[in-house]
């Protein structure tokens, strides 16, 4: 089924502004959420100009109970058929730091794992009792691996993906589908803000439209671009001591 009624969070700018475009077109409804009040205005105007019905609001999804009251209004008007819960917080660290200060984590948790776990309970309820509509929940390749240099951003997306995993068997016999996304390095402003390199970059406009594809096939897992797919499977059969020792020498 085509979605006619999208929720996008974190639509302001990176992977979530290229969904918002991709998806705009003349017959579809678009919620996007986002935290910069100024791009989000300007990616709903493009996406008004091609033909889409865009309603927007900029809030904080850490605010948990605001967070589930806009979710609960979003479904009101018409039954939100696909919700991508993409807003993340990034950033690694720096040499000179042992650790993350505590504000941080609780930042990044709550918008990398808590918010999209909440968002996906509270859309899920109603798409079960419809017996139709798809979530989906944008992680990151670094759920994968102990990243030293990023362990509250690695752990986060970590338990995201297991949450999708667990959300999705939940949810299979109710009709609902759930796609987790693991982008590699898809040029956003949060990857722009890494010191380190970042191999196999693509634009977020070509990853929305490759998120896009794998959404409309109904894919489990979508991980663009191919080379972390790869990058990806072969670690399956790599040793974990071996893995954490490459990590720790970065």
């Amino acid at each position: 089924m085509t979605p006619s009624h999208i929720l996008i969070t974190g639509a302001s700018s990176g992977i979530g502004a290229a969904l918002a475009k991709v998806y705009a077109a003349p017959g579809r409804t678009l919620i996007l959420w986002g935290r910069d009040e100024a791009r989000l205005a300007a990616v709903a105007e493009t996406c008004r100009a091609r033909g889409a019905i865009v309603a927007a609001a900029t809030f904080d999804i850490t605010n948990f109970d605001r967070f589930v009251t806009e979710l609960e209004k979003a479904g009101e008007t018409a039954p939100i058929d696909l919700a991508v819960f993409n807003a993340g917080l990034g950033g690694s660290l720096t040499q000179d730091r042992a650790s993350q200060a505590p504000h941080h984590v609780a930042m990044m948790a709550g918008v990398n794992f808590t918010a999209p776990c909440i968002g996906a309970n509270v859309v899920a309820e109603r798409m079960a009792a419809r017996r139709q509509g798809h979530i989906v929940l944008i992680g990151s390749v670094a759920a994968a691996f102990p990243l030293p240099m990023a362990p509250v951003y690695s752990g986060s997306k970590a338990g995201l993906a297991m949450f999708a995993e667990a959300l999705r068997l939940r949810l299979r016999r109710h009709g609902v589908a759930v796609t987790l996304v693991s982008p590699g390095f898809i040029d956003t402003p949060m990857s722009q803000g890494l010191n380190e390199p970042r191999p196999f970059l693509i634009g977020a406009d070509r990853a929305a439209v490759l998120i896009m594809r794998g959404i409309a096939r109904g894919a489990r897992h979508i991980v663009p671009p191919w080379p972390f797919a790869v990058i990806l499977a072969l670690t399956r059969f790599l040793p974990r001591a071996l893995i954490r020792f490459v990590l720790s020498r970065v």
